[in-house]
């Protein structure tokens, strides 16, 4: 997490082919200038199971999966999932380790940064159950163009965790931040870095398509389930430049350069790998993509509890290390301005929060004529749809390709009164850097007939004029109202709620904006209430935010994440609707009126009416996934672990993806 212009570009070969886009119903399809390759939209393609779960992250720093994608990492390394830890950049800085209270070093831009890999080696081994001093296996990796990477690797009691360094420049000899320019500049190349101690005895040549090789490369390699990447779309953020730069943040949005330019390269690289196995005749790679959010944790109410912020600060606290520890590692012990009580004491409150730029990316789930469930979601970036083999056994067959690729990885449906499934997302209509299209645009997928095929995936536009604007939009939300009309409604650029009409003829209106109540979070809130009304429900700066048909409620007491709310039922909630929610930083489950059942936990929650009150479906504080029914608490402890936000189904049924790639049921209350 860290700031300057490079030499000329040099021609490296690439690893990749590139597949052809078509045209389809309406979508705009990627025509992105070079050798970028775009994922083919169109539908019926063999997409790979059989695959064992694997983790890959890709970060710029050292240290920003430790910041922004735990606990999520940790929570898959304890359920026994392999992690392979990608790091962009050196994360050499200036080169100076700062010690509190000593005099500033003079600056070692290789000493640093190794010391900063060693503080990563010190975390994963206590985050695998090891001594922080365990020696890892270091070697020396090919990658694509002839390039090579330091990677180093620790087994411990069967689990598995590889930290991969590609050790590109933080800045240039003209100041200029290397990865956005890298990004954005066609005619440039970046001479990698290497860190002391390095196995890797020699510096390779980047320019914008071989990072891309590189990465698509190392998906293609390791062939992960799960994929994390930072925010390639960070809100926008307008702040002094004397905040700014105190802040870290680039110039008008809430993030670092590099956290930008490292998930774009990432996303760029995920079609990139989709696009060559397609070509090659493969089956489309079956993976889940998680984004998380960075330097917005700063702006937002913070959201984990004190039991789950203790033990992902305490990973920081290894990182950081201390100069007086003997390590092994003669160039330093970690990042030492990061280390003892600093995580927790730093005003920018960046580890006390974690949000994921798609919020809610859980399985869409639907019943079929005779109770077979189907299961909606994003795999390889693509829309598939898993149907139950036989009713009420939870198990599911192999997913089936309905395209529409690339998507962000969250579907959001809608059921029409005739059976008829609808299903909502994002598309990255252009991903290109290098002073080509960066768009975004809502899209559908409409149900020809209940139970059947789809017919073309339509685009439905963004709610933003302006690609840059439009790439800050959040994920969808749609709710069907009892006369047929169907509300959709998504996040803006102003951080506040743009909503489109469809009537019951199937006609669509424009894109219009709710009215002002304050800038709101992602992760809304849709439902329809006793008397026909549709609700959304927002969690904003200082309150939840709360529209009635369109129109501004009262406001509800603050959440730190998105809330859950059912139809009042005659339980004496106010506006229709009852509403649980978790102050920020505050384990315990609320209700904005009335009482809430002891359910601590944290993270997003989903609710269902029942005859004998609410289900509650959320996380606990050790992530494992919980429901409350009927005046009881069950608690997921079997099974694959879950990835994205599960979801509730007829009541009690809980249906979710896991880190296999593949979804599960559970369904505990029965």
């Amino acid at each position: 997490m860290d700031d300057r212009r490079p030499a000329r570009r040099t021609v490296l070969a690439g690893a990749a082919g590139a597949a052809a886009a078509a045209a389809v119903a309406g979508c705009s399809v990627p025509t992105p200038p070079g050798r970028t390759a775009a994922a083919d939209p169109a539908p019926g393609r063999p997409v790979s199971t059989g695959r064992r779960a694997l983790l890959l992250q890709v970060a710029a720093h050292p240290d920003d999966d430790l910041y922004f994608m735990n606990p999520d990492t940790q929570r898959l390394l304890d359920a026994g999932v392999p992690v392979v830890s990608v790091y962009v950049t050196a994360g050499e800085h200036i080169g100076v380790n700062r010690v509190e209270g000593m005099p500033e070093a003079p600056p070692d831009k290789a000493a640093y940064s190794s010391a900063r890999h060693q503080g990563l080696r010190q975390a994963y081994a206590d985050a695998l159950g090891a001594d922080r001093f365990t020696p890892w296996r270091k070697r020396v990796a090919p990658l694509a163009g002839g390039r090579r990477a330091e990677v180093n690797t620790l087994e411990h009691e069967g689990r598995r965790v590889e930290l991969v360094f590609l050790d590109l420049p933080m800045h240039t000899p003209r100041r200029y931040m290397a990865l956005p320019a890298l990004w954005h500049d066609r005619a440039l190349e970046l001479r990698t870095r290497l860190s002391a101690g390095s196995p890797v005895d020699r510096t390779d040549g980047y320019d914008h398509a071989g990072l891309i090789d590189v990465l698509a490369g190392l998906l293609a390699e390791y062939r992960p389930t799960v994929v994390h990447t930072l925010d390639p779309d960070p809100d926008i953020q307008h702040s002094s430049e004397a905040t700014r730069k105190r802040d870290s943040e680039q110039r008008g949005y809430a993030d670092h350069g590099d956290h930008t330019a490292v998930a774009s390269f990432t996303w760029a690289a995920l079609l990139r790998r989709v696009a060559d196995a397609t070509a090659a005749g493969e089956p489309v790679p079956a993976f889940t993509t998680t984004a998380f959010r960075g330097y917005y944790n700063r702006h937002w109410p913070k959201n984990l509890p004190p039991r789950v912020l203790a033990e992902k600060a305490a990973h920081l606290v290894l990182y950081g290390g201390d100069p007086s520890w003997e390590c092994g590692n003669p160039s330093g012990c970690g990042d030492y301005a990061v280390g003892g009580e600093r995580p927790l004491t730093n005003r920018k409150g960046w580890v006390r929060a974690t949000h994921h730029r798609w919020p809610a990316a859980g399985p869409a789930v639907t019943e079929e004529a005779g109770g077979r469930l189907v299961a909606y979601g994003v795999l390889g970036l693509r829309a598939v749809r898993w149907r139950e083999r036989e009713e009420r056994t939870g198990v599911f067959g192999e997913p089936e390709d309905l395209g529409g690729g690339p998507l962000a990885p969250v579907l959001a449906p809608a059921a029409l009164a005739d059976g008829r499934v609808l299903l909502f997302g994002v598309r990255f209509a252009a991903l290109s850097g290098r002073g080509g299209a960066d768009r975004r645009e809502v899209v559908l997928l409409e149900q020809r007939s209940p139970g059947g095929p789809f017919l073309a995936w339509r685009g439905l536009g963004n709610p933003e004029r302006g690609d840059d604007r439009g790439r800050r939009i959040g994920a969808p939300v749609a709710v069907a109202a009892p006369d047929g009309r169907v509300h959709l409604f998504v996040r803006n650029a102003d951080k506040d709620v743009s909503t489109r009409v469809r009537a019951a003829d199937g006609s669509w209106g424009r894109w219009r904006a709710l009215p002002v109540q304050e800038e709101v979070q992602d992760g809304l809130t849709a439902l329809v209430d006793g008397r026909g009304r549709v609700h959304l429900l927002a969690a904003g700066r200082t309150a939840v935010r709360h529209w009635v048909d369109g129109v501004p409620a009262a406001p509800l007491p603050l959440s730190g994440d998105p809330v859950a709310a059912v139809p009042d039922g005659g339980h004496g909630a106010s506006d229709g609707v009852r509403v649980f929610y978790r102050a920020p930083a505050d384990a315990r489950l609320r209700a904005a009126s009335g009482t809430a059942p002891v359910f601590p936990g944290y993270g997003p929650l989903a609710a269902a009416p029942a005859p004998r009150g609410p289900v509650l479906l959320g996380r606990d504080e050790r992530h494992r996934v919980q429901l409350h029914a009927g005046g009881r608490l069950f608690t997921r402890t079997e099974g694959v672990t879950a990835v994205g936000d599960p979801v509730l189904h007829g009541g009690t049924t809980v249906v979710g993806l896991g880190a296999d790639a593949r979804p599960w049921v559970w369904r505990p209350a029965r």
